[in-house]
């Protein structure tokens, strides 16, 4: 039987998220997406390529690790539904928390070279809510059957920073893996909430793990369908056809 949201539930998870450490990581997230506009106003582009290079393949490396760590724990264990103690399962969550951290640098870079309308608010609520919900899990719920959510974000991450990485490397062929890349993440956010609506149903999980899965592919969906669908087509030069 499904367990149904109660006033008590919402305060006390409040609550544990002002707890939590990375809240005031997140806070400085936020104040960094809110004043982007107003630091390509000022500042001139930084030439951060190497930079970005570096950490879209460590992001990619470590996102490996941790999805090979979580199927390791996952297989020991014997299910992906499990509240069980495993000491080494909990070190998993927290290089799966630091790997979030990290990836927060991702939108730091962005800002720095003036690539504000990449920073999408998808792209943003993704970054922000997976930082505090991983320290969450690290701390309070270290649970195989969170662990499987981890898992398919963790191999989802792992192709999309392999592709952010090589598309630097090589941007005349990066076009070509853009749609590949976001219908893998599409993928994700479809296979995480079927695990958040079955678990749900049948393991007695909480309504906000399938309310925060809706939350990221109703965005996810409208990403893609506004960057691949309704794109305005090529301008053309009339002076050149005169």
């Amino acid at each position: 039987m499904a367990n149904a949201i109660t006033a008590t539930e919402v305060f006390n998870f409040l609550k544990m998220i002002g707890g939590l450490p990375s809240l005031s990581l997140f806070v400085g997230y936020m104040m960094t997406f809110f004043i982007s506009g107003l630091w390509q106003r000022w500042t001139a582009p930084f030439d951060v390529k190497s930079a970005v290079i570096v950490h879209h393949f460590a992001c990619c490396l470590a996102s490996a690790v941790a999805f090979c760590g979580f199927c390791y724990c996952l297989f020991q264990y014997g299910s992906i539904y499990g509240r069980t103690p495993d000491a080494l399962l909990e070190q998993f969550f927290k290089l799966y928390w630091i790997i979030k951290t990290f990836e927060l640098l991702d939108t730091v870079f962005m800002v720095l070279c003036h690539q504000q309308p990449q920073i999408s608010y998808f792209h943003v609520y993704q970054h922000a809510s997976l930082l505090l919900l991983s320290d969450m899990a690290r701390l309070f719920y270290p649970w195989q059957s969170i662990a499987a959510f981890l898992t398919v974000n963790s191999l989802a991450h792992f192709f999309q920073y392999l592709y952010l990485g090589l598309s630097h490397v090589n941007p005349n062929e990066a076009s070509e893996w853009r749609k590949t890349a976001a219908q893998v993440q599409l993928f994700q956010h479809f296979v995480i909430l079927f695990l958040a609506v079955n678990g749900y149903r049948h393991r007695n999980f909480c309504a906000y793990c399938v309310g925060y899965a809706t939350s990221l592919l109703v965005l996810c969906l409208n990403f893609y369908f506004h960057e691949f669908f309704k794109r305005p087509p090529p301008r053309i030069d009339l002076r050149r056809r005169q």
